[in-house]
């Protein structure tokens, strides 16, 4: 067989096609399943992993990611699936233990060594995180995909939820936006070397380093910005806890050539989707430079960590994370108000 590009592989824009958050409010909204006491978190608390007591001490988390290709070598594209899908059990302050793969393939139009060079590129990143592989599924698709569910414990009196802001709260941020806009710029045969090269990167960067030094910290919460954007991400940290959050745009990191492809219109369909779910939660929504809100609500691949922390403590936190060489950046802070996020 002759040699592709993963991406022509890929049929729609946006962050793996995933569904919107509208329309999955709309398909969970009302569903119930019987009381389990052990229960910490599931899929009705919109947190980054479902969370099982196994004892006083620990519990289990469990998540799973998994979307057709943003980059066209196929190593790459395994090693960012792992490093995205392990990122939420990092986001909530847990350590993986296994992951079972998820492969969707079309045996007859994609060489087998696709496959394999995926898998590898996932056991690199895997590698990284001490996570063994211990299985997986496959289906013939004809649109490949790949990803992770991972399984990781977490001690119990140090889970990360997404939600505990407080007011005074710094919020920072791990890695620099744009991937899916970038994605986008390729998928059109657009995109620079240099703005491919950086995207693919961050992407590629594990999640771990940053997770382990939050641990040692007092966060309030955290999360991991993925496919509803920064802005979404924000709206679920707001989530129930009537605090305003201010986020200071011009301090937000942005990948290279972004801020022109955004010029050209170069739009991830899952941003729409985004705004169009969230946007009733940004203070003056319609009068903000639509290429703002378009960067804050990107949908990500394997984004930051996303993180409040009561300011007398961010020193500390900056400190440590220059020493370990993570250019993490403050962006905004928490304050008393109405249940809003408010973009300076």
């Amino acid at each position: 067989m002759k040699t592709v590009k993963l991406t022509e592989y890929t049929r729609f824009s946006g962050c793996g096609a995933k569904l919107g958050p509208g329309l999955l409010d709309k398909a969970l909204c009302g569903l119930s399943q019987k009381d389990y006491p052990d229960l910490i978190a599931d899929y009705r608390t919109s947190e980054d992993c479902g969370i099982v007591r196994i004892n006083d001490k620990q519990a289990l988390i469990q998540t799973i990611d998994f979307f057709p290709p943003i980059v066209d070598d196929p190593y790459l594209f395994g090693r960012i699936a792992a490093a995205n899908a392990l990122s939420d059990i990092y986001a909530m302050g847990g350590t993986p233990i296994s992951a079972v793969s998820v492969v969707c393939f079309p045996k007859d139009t994609l060489d087998i060594s696709y496959l394999r060079a995926m898998t590898e590129g996932g056991l690199e990143a895997l590698g990284e995180a001490d996570t063994p592989l211990v299985g997986g599924h496959s289906i013939d698709d004809p649109e490949p995909k790949f990803g992770y569910s991972i399984t990781g414990l977490l001690d119990m009196d140090s889970i990360l939820f997404n939600n505990r802001i407080e007011a005074g709260n710094q919020l920072y941020l791990s890695k620099p936006l744009g991937t899916g806009i970038i994605n986008t710029a390729l998928r059109g045969g657009m995109v620079s070397q240099k703005a491919l090269d950086a995207a693919t990167k961050t992407m590629s960067t594990l999640n771990r380093k940053t997770s382990e030094i939050l641990r040692n910290l007092p966060i309030t919460a955290c999360t991991d910005v993925t496919g509803f954007g920064l802005l979404g991400h924000t709206c679920e940290m707001l989530s129930g806890n009537g605090y305003t959050i201010e986020i200071d745009h011009s301090s937000i990191p942005v990948l290279p050539d972004v801020k022109e492809y955004l010029r050209m219109g170069l739009i991830p369909e899952g941003t729409y989707r985004n705004k169009e779910f969230r946007k009733s939660l940004i203070k003056d929504h319609d009068s903000i430079d639509p290429d703002i809100i378009d960067l804050l609500f990107d949908p990500q691949t394997s984004g930051g960590l996303l993180f409040s922390i009561p300011k007398e403590s961010c020193s500390e936190l900056e400190r440590q994370m220059k020493e370990s060489e993570i250019n993490v950046v403050r962006i905004g802070e928490v304050k008393p108000g109405k249940e809003e996020i408010i973009i300076v």
